[in-house]
């Protein structure tokens, strides 16, 4: 199992991926579903 935990401020370091519209939890970044989704379905 491995871990992500998202935290930090302005979430620089994912822009121009990340951005008001489009947080970081919902943006499909590892397995094609967002963080969102995969939290969910756990």
């Amino acid at each position: 199992m491995k871990n992500l935990i998202l935290c930090g401020v302005i979430g620089s370091r994912l822009w121009p991926l990340s951005r008001t519209l489009m947080p970081k939890q919902f943006y499909p970044l590892i397995t094609g579903k967002s963080l969102f989704e995969d939290t969910a379905l756990v």
